[in-house]
């Protein structure tokens, strides 16, 4: 299977990369730094150089694919417009480029309690701009997974996750978002479900299997 990964210089990406890899999957991952690309092929992915905010048309960037995965996000320190011309439109600008190609199959790396404002303005843009995006997508007519993770930290995965329609807040090592996107994508029954997304005490294979 072919899979595009926006954001592909990400944290969750990279860690996402090799996992897709191993299991035989061919990678590109986009990116808008030249010096990104050794840091994809390592991983195993094929970069491809677009700038999601200036190009009005990703669709020559991201191909033919099997399926997509939004992993980009304008990230801590940004203002309010990168929030949205990154978290919101950047996401939208690839369901566009999907239906474009032809391409069914949508990942959605979103937040949880996204309902719920808190924080200062920028983040409270941030949740805003998350949720339109996801909103788009439930109403693209793709084939769409949305993932809701709660609080990330770089510790090492454990394979065990809790996963929900809505859970009460929590964390998850970035490294096991990964690989419950990755187990997403290897099952093509998985379609047109959200769900929160915590560190719990269940094989993801089995959660996953469970929930849907």
């Amino acid at each position: 299977m072919e899979v595009v990964i926006a954001g592909g210089h990400g944290k969750i990406a990279m860690l996402l990369h090799p996992m897709l890899k191993e299991k035989g999957h061919s990678v590109k991952g986009l990116i808008r730094k030249e010096e990104q690309a050794d840091d994809l092929r390592k991983a195993g992915a094929e970069p491809v150089l677009v700038d999601i905010e200036k190009e009005d048309d990703i669709s020559e960037y991201v191909g033919q694919a099997d399926a997509v995965v939004f992993a980009a996000g304008a990230g801590p320190g940004s203002g309010k417009e990168r929030k949205w011309s990154v978290d919101r439109d950047g996401a939208i600008k690839l369901i566009e480029a999907a239906k474009k190609n032809g391409i069914e199959r949508y990942v959605m790396i979103s937040a949880m309690g996204l309902e719920t404002p808190r924080g200062d303005e920028v983040f409270q843009v941030y949740q805003q701009a998350k949720a339109q995006a996801d909103e788009a997508l439930r109403n693209s007519g793709l084939n769409y997974v949305i993932v809701k993770p709660g609080r990330l930290t770089n510790d090492a995965g454990t394979g065990k996750v809790k996963l929900a329609e809505k859970l009460d807040r929590g964390e998850i090592p970035r490294e096991d978002v990964a690989r419950v996107i990755a187990e997403i994508l290897d099952k093509d029954s998985i379609k047109n479900v959200e769900f929160d997304l915590l560190s719990g005490e269940s094989n993801i294979n089995k959660a996953l299997l469970d929930f849907v």
